[in-house]
């Protein structure tokens, strides 16, 4: 008696665990470890679709400026045509995932993916055909999702581009804006000398991703200059020309006819002859709100007080005669 009544619990419990197998419902097998359309063993299923991880997907760039977009193209078996695909991004430095872009697979297998991106991260290709609800796709499971792959996106610096003329000893102020807005983010106003970009001034962005950079020069003389973001870890580096500055000071001037030869064995159209400065010098010159560059050409003026004589083509760009006080950048 007691063999066949263990026999007899043996039997119920056989059936209780069948009867939950059977409970499972189809979209737990969506999101277990087993891709979806494959058995336990890792093959195949006779007469079902691969899964996402089948899916050959390629950017067409890594590296995309503010504002572009990221191009995702790629193929998946002929038969998941129509099924429906989502592109997700993911913030470096973050675990969440995002749809940013949805499409279908073409009849031929084919598909394409396109999305602005604002900030550095990943991005990877989702199944989110009804076969797989949503949530499986957003848990993160890779058995959905193709591998994620790097995006670098550079910001933007959006400010005013333009010649910059002043006295010596006067300040300028550069406003712009980096793009992603952001607080706290470094700015650079930078000087191209001897080859090598210096550093003038530094400043912080805004909330919204406003800066406001100041600079004093110490002296005459032209400068070329840009702003620069060094890069963090939402964006790329970047960099954007902010204009050449012509710092001027007082100088007088005569002018003259330089139909002769000239010191410096050449004749510049714009020329001007100077005592010390190296032949082929360029020299800013502004007078009554004219500017116009020189190149010297000659020695000269030999009259005591004069720093400068003019030929003619220079004093009449500036509308200039006579002697009189002009302003210089060197």
């Amino acid at each position: 008696m007691r063999r066949r009544s263990r026999l007899r619990e043996s039997r119920l419990v056989h059936a209780a665990v069948g009867a939950s197998v059977l409970a499972v419902p189809a979209s737990a097998a969506a999101v277990s470890g087993t891709p979806r359309g494959a058995q336990a063993d890792g093959q195949p299923a006779t007469g079902q679709t691969g899964s996402a991880d089948q899916i050959q997907v390629e950017l067409k760039s890594r590296k995309i400026q503010y504002g572009h977009s990221v191009i995702v193209t790629g193929r998946a078996p002929s038969s998941q045509a129509g099924q429906s695909l989502a592109l997700d991004f993911a913030r470096s430095g973050s675990a969440v995932w995002r749809q940013i872009a949805s499409t279908t697979v073409r009849g031929e297998g084919g598909f394409r993916l396109v999305a602005p991106l604002a900030r550095s991260g990943a991005v990877r290709v989702t199944d989110v055909s009804p076969a797989l609800p949503l949530a499986a796709a957003d848990s993160g499971s890779s058995s959905a999702s193709s591998t994620p792959q790097a995006v670098t996106v550079a910001a933007r610096i959006r400010m005013r581009t333009h010649a910059i003329n002043l006295i010596a000893g006067q300040a300028i102020k550069l406003r712009g804006t980096l793009l992603p807005g952001g607080a706290g983010r470094r700015v650079r106003l930078q000087s191209l000398r001897a080859g090598r970009w210096d550093t003038l001034s530094i400043s912080w962005t805004g909330a919204d991703g406003r800066f406001l950079l100041r600079y004093t020069p110490d002296g005459t003389g032209q400068q070329r200059l840009r702003v620069r973001f060094a890069g963090d870890s939402a964006n790329a580096g970047v960099s954007q020309r902010a204009g050449m500055l012509t710092a001027y000071g007082q100088s007088v001037a005569s002018w003259y006819n330089d139909a002769g030869t000239t010191a410096c064995g050449f004749h510049a159209y714009y020329g001007v002859a100077n005592l010390s400065l190296p032949c082929g010098t360029k020299v800013s010159f502004m007078y009554g709100g004219r500017t116009v560059t020189a190149v010297v050409d000659d020695r000269g003026p030999y009259v005591g007080g004069r720093e400068w004589d003019l030929n003619q083509n220079t004093a009449a760009a500036l509308g200039f005669g006579g002697v009189a006080t002009v302003w210089s950048s060197s």
